[in-house]
């Protein structure tokens, strides 16, 4: 077949390809409305109890009411919690707290929308009591998430220039704001249900996160990217850019199958930048394994036909390899 019949092939076919590529679009958008119209339609019967704003108005009188709503809260003696009501440093903290979430309609919202699709997803969950607290702005602990009960600590999610997080790094202060708040409460839940690696190489450690980010891509379809991970705007257009780059660097460094322990502080645990030993470290944001690790298992995902659930406890060696992951250059 010569050049000029080739293209007249070519050129005829063209429009036939375009419908096609219409259709499968139409159709996979009407398939993602059905989905949402269905968990939309799922009841839930969630409970939210603002504990924080119950014990900043409570006093002295009131809190044998409070031990008796709360047990699990007041492991310690009255004296303790009496002085936490009388200690300025605590009054100005709730007060704090108080403006800030005068409202908890946006959050209450978002959580009933996280659990209907948790209940979508995994039918046997069962819905946990939401109790707002405050911790003393403990950030690694700003959610905690039992079989039962949902902690949230507000005063972690109070803006990245909030004044009590003056003294944080950047990229500490940056993560605690009530835009991840939602997105924390589906990372709290992802640790329950993705299990931890057995394999200690990097790629095990990355798919591991990447589950985890997979899994708020389905509980939280209308999330930014960025909230999903934790990143600034910045942040991630970078992580974008640079998607190739980083991958080759992993590739030509051998990192995929080591079992060194000091990569998990490169590029998976949270981090000011992430540590490729390169003039533009300082330009990067951290944990950018996990975001790999994201990308890969999305490859995956739309190369195999497995469920959320089986994706879980999937293999990384399999997951990567069927993946046919290619970075974007």
């Amino acid at each position: 077949m010569n050049n000029k019949m080739y293209c007249k092939i070519l050129n005829r076919l063209k429009p036939i390809f375009i419908v096609l590529s219409v259709f499968l679009l139409l159709f996979g958008c009407n398939d993602t409305d059905e989905t949402e119209k269905e968990i939309a339609a799922i009841p839930l019967n969630m409970t939210i109890s603002r504990f924080d704003r119950e014990f900043a108005s409570a006093g002295e009188e009131g809190l044998p009411a409070l031990r008796q709503m709360y047990p699990y809260l007041f492991p310690a003696h009255d004296s303790v919690w009496i002085a936490k009501m009388h200690d300025s440093l605590q009054i100005e903290l709730f007060q704090e707290v108080g403006n800030a979430f005068r409202s908890f309609e946006d959050e209450e919202e978002g959580l009933e929308n996280l659990f209907k699709h948790i209940k979508y997803y995994f039918p046997e969950y069962k819905i946990p009591k939401v109790i707002t607290v405050t911790n003393d702005v403990d950030y690694n602990n700003r959610i905690i998430l039992t079989d039962s009960l949902l902690f949230v600590s507000l005063d972690n999610y109070l803006g990245p220039e909030h004044k009590y997080y003056g003294g944080f790094q950047r990229y500490i202060a940056q993560s605690l704001d009530r835009n991840f708040l939602i997105s924390d409460v589906a990372s709290a839940f992802a640790k329950q249900v993705v299990p931890r690696p057995r394999d200690r190489t990097f790629l095990a450690r990355m798919i591991y996160f990447g589950k985890e980010l997979y899994l708020k891509d389905k509980l939280m379809p209308n999330l930014e990217d960025r909230k999903r991970i934790g990143y600034s705007a910045a942040d991630m257009e970078w992580a974008i850019a640079n998607e190739e780059p980083m991958w080759r660097n992993f590739i030509e460094n051998e990192y995929l199958y080591s079992t060194d322990t000091k990569l998990n502080q490169r590029f998976l645990e949270p981090a000011p930048f992430s540590k490729f030993g390169l003039e533009l470290d300082n330009e990067s944001p951290g944990r950018l394994g996990r975001y790999v690790g994201w990308q890969i298992v999305r490859a995956f995902m739309e190369n195999n036909t497995v469920s959320l659930k089986q994706l879980m406890t999937l293999p990384a060696e399999e997951i990567f390899k069927k993946s046919n992951y290619k970075p974007r250059n």
